[in-house]
């Protein structure tokens, strides 16, 4: 874990390095139905495994976008936030699903800090994130995140 704060200069150092890599996180049925429900995203492909057992990818698939919702959770186990009164998670520059992601297995992201600048009172980071699948060292998903922390 990486100690991250509010101030600029500590973390000017830690631009261009890779800060560590998430815990294995296990993707479940019951996950993907329920971030279905949440979303009104009930495609056939993330929600019906029989029919989803003789579609393109022989099983149901995560939702790109909940693989994208763990980033809070991927930080939290990546960084850790000295000084810090609020985190915002600001936005995403960019985001790419590469591959999809079977329901059952379990992923993991990498994070480098790309940049730093100065806000009132705080700190915005410029992280990317490159989530892969176990068993494999292709990315199924990248992102370009952007996290405001405040003292």
């Amino acid at each position: 874990m990486v100690v991250v704060g509010t101030e600029v200069e500590p973390l000017r150092a830690l631009v261009g390095q890779h800060l560590g890599f998430s815990d294995w996180m296990l993707i479940s049925q019951e996950q993907v139905d329920c971030f279905a429900a949440a979303i009104g995203d009930h495609q056939w492909i993330h929600v019906d495994p029989k029919r989803a057992a003789d579609g393109p990818f022989g099983g149901t698939v995560v939702h790109g976008f909940l693989v994208l919702a763990l980033t809070s959770r991927v930080l939290e186990q990546v960084l850790v936030a000295e000084g810090v009164r609020l985190k915002v998670n600001y936005g995403c520059d960019r985001v790419r699903f590469l591959a999809p992601v079977p329901v059952g297995s379990r992923i993991r992201a990498g994070v480098v800090l790309r940049g730093v600048q100065p806000l009132r009172r705080g700190v915005q980071l410029a992280l990317s994130l490159r989530y892969q699948v176990e068993g494999s060292l292709m990315p199924v998903c990248v992102a370009q995140v952007l996290v405001h922390n405040y003292a």
